[in-house]
């Protein structure tokens, strides 16, 4: 499952996204666990306030076949997409779990890749 979490407006209304693929976290389990506490059918459309951050959570399940154990995965993923629109003052509980777990995981991936090589040109 592919976990996608883009933040855009702020003052500076510049947007950033991360992503983490569950299935390869060595804690897959606690995402899943996360992922199925969330609240998804209790988000209410509310605008962001001036200057604030608007998340937008998208959960893209992967096909049973990607995975060799796919045997128990009904009971492990959700069974489709779902996508949620918090305004950062609404971003709380397991919602801002889950939002400092997708940025914080992809940021320590960012810099495990090893940097472009430099330009020859210069």
């Amino acid at each position: 499952m592919k976990v996608t979490v883009t933040r855009s407006g702020g003052f500076a209304g510049i947007t950033r996204s991360w992503h983490v693929f569950v299935e390869r976290e060595p804690d897959e389990e606690s995402w899943v666990v996360l992922l199925r506490k969330l609240p998804w059918d209790e988000v209410t459309r509310e605008p962001s306030q001036p200057d604030r951050y608007l998340y937008r959570i998208n959960c893209e399940p992967r096909a049973r076949t990607d995975r060799p154990d796919s045997r128990d995965a009904p009971e492990r993923i959700l069974p489709e997409p779902r996508e949620a629109v918090i305004p950062e003052q609404r971003l709380t509980g397991p919602w801002r779990e889950l939002v400092d777990r997708v940025r914080e995981r992809d940021e320590e991936k960012r810099e495990l890749r090893p940097a472009a090589a430099p330009d020859d040109n210069t």
